[in-house]
């Protein structure tokens, strides 16, 4: 179960930037992502590796947790993210991450978000 202290310390390294740092230091080796009701990603490793390739095709992403829920093994996260394209275009996207912590790393997270917008 994680202490509100080390959700808050995930929620600074991603909004520090780091999502691929966030990955590999708080999710366990078999951890899964799955976005909407898309099929999961498997494997800390090649969560990784999607997370590199998304941010390659950014000039820069922001990131603020609005609000965030701890509750046992679970934890909730208002995220929005502004990205921005190596285009100078910006997407906005407004998301719920849901997550199951297994101790004091992420197991399983699904994303929800309004996909036609992101």
């Amino acid at each position: 179960m994680p202490t509100r202290a080390r959700v808050d310390e995930f929620i600074a390294v991603v909004e520090s930037g780091d999502h691929a740092g966030a990955i590999e230091r708080y999710y366990t080796e078999d951890a899964s992502m799955q976005e909407n009701t898309s099929p999961p990603r498997v494997g800390r490793d090649g969560l990784v590796a999607f997370e590199r390739g998304i941010l390659a095709q950014m000039k820069e992403v922001r990131s603020k947790a609005l609000v965030s829920v701890v509750e046992g093994d679970h934890v909730m996260i208002h995220w929005n993210f502004d990205l921005v394209g190596l285009d100078g275009k910006t997407r906005h996207v407004d998301e719920i991450a849901m997550q199951e912590w297994r101790g004091d790393k992420i197991f399983r997270e699904r994303f929800f978000y309004n996909a036609a917008k992101a």
